[in-house]
């Protein structure tokens, strides 16, 4: 009998501390920040597989939607004026938008591990731009952040 609970609690802890690993973060979202107006904060953020990012709102009308994704990663809208949270366990480069504010540039890049898909990144980024208005770039900073 004890043989088995042996294992049984070796797996728990183990399990925990794969737990115990992931973190989380929080993205801001903002009527005006650092870069400006309309903005997420932080803008880029690098996060590891597992982590999950909590986007809450600050002002009216925002809200987190991916717009380019890793392969096998899933895709993500949230809420409007509520906070939302999305673990990310794909490596690579993700970009995302406030819906409402794209044409204001309020986007953000979440490079979770190795950026395995930075050229693609960069290409759906070009397209992304076509959308935005003002703040263009913002995009291009965050960008020149991914390692």
């Amino acid at each position: 009998m004890k043989l088995r609970l042996i294992p049984l609690s070796v797996a728990l802890c183990l399990g925990l501390a794969s737990a115990a690993q992931a973190a989380d973060h929080e993205v801001r979202m903002l009527d005006s920040g650092a870069d400006g107006s309309m903005v997420f904060e932080p803008g880029y953020l690098k996060v590891a597989p597992g982590d999950t990012v909590r986007f809450v709102p600050a002002g009216m009308a925002h809200n987190s939607a991916s717009a380019f994704v890793p392969d096998g990663a899933e895709a993500w809208k949230g809420p409007m004026d509520k906070p939302f949270s999305v673990t990310l366990d794909a490596e690579g480069v993700y970009l995302y938008q406030c819906d409402p504010h794209l044409p204001l540039g309020m986007v953000g890049v979440i490079q979770v591990g190795d950026a395995v898909n930075a050229e693609d990144a960069a290409a759906a980024a070009e397209a992304l731009k076509a959308n935005i208005a003002m703040g263009k770039e913002r995009l291009d900073k965050y960008l020149g952040q991914v390692d």
